[in-house]
């Protein structure tokens, strides 16, 4: 399925449970032109399947008709045919998000189009529901990991005593010609002649 059709078979599945109570249905659907002010209809109003539903009477909150997982392939979707428009907001995007993605989308396709008029699903809908939009820290800035944090994390051992390190291994490598040479001539004063069978030393007892 391409991405456009995923989001027109959303859209038209959610404008399928839309059922006004007046006969003339579709011309709450339909945008009439602004000099038509006297006749003006109100566009389609849906709750927003993308935010969990409080019952009144059970006072229970329902979970939202879509999944994280499957929000985030429509968001996918739609920013891959540009319909990001069509969406409603929630935990995934909002709806500064929206706006910033509908200026800048192209305008829309010949395909969208039926019979001169724009196509029935891409109309415009009110998205019901409250949405809570979660501050977080630093993202305005692009860095969530240390804002509003005192200090940095911990991080490896190595990290934390890298400096040390650093400075010992300066320390020794400064004496390291020195140390080379001492090494040689440990075992060169104990063996004299390496090929030389070694000395035993007297009285020396067997291991078993």
């Amino acid at each position: 399925m391409s991405a456009l059709q995923a989001v027109k078979r959303f859209r038209l599945r959610e404008l399928g449970t839309f059922n006004p109570a007046p006969p003339k249905s579709k011309a709450r659907l339909t945008p009439l032109p602004a000099s038509s002010s006297r006749n003006k209809v109100p566009v389609a109003s849906i709750e927003n399947p993308f935010l969990p539903k409080l019952n009144p009477k059970t006072g229970r909150w329902a979970p939202p008709k879509y999944s994280l997982r499957q929000q985030a392939v429509l968001i996918k979707k739609a920013r891959e045919s540009g319909t990001l428009g069509l969406l409603p907001p929630g935990p995934k995007i909002s709806a500064a998000e929206i706006a910033v993605a509908v200026a800048q989308e192209t305008p829309a396709p010949e395909k969208f189009k039926a019979k001169g008029a724009a196509a029935p699903w891409t109309h415009q809908v009110e998205w019901t529901g409250e949405m809570k939009e979660k501050k977080v820290l630093g993202a305005d800035v692009g860095n969530r990991l240390y804002a509003g944090k005192k200090r940095m994390f911990k991080g490896h051992k190595w990290q934390r005593i890298a400096e040390k390190t650093e400075k010992r291994r300066a320390l020794l490598m400064r004496s390291m010609p020195k140390r080379i040479s001492e090494f040689k001539q440990y075992y060169k004063r104990r063996r004299p002649y390496p090929l030389k069978p070694p000395r035993t030393a007297k009285n020396a007892k067997l291991p078993f």
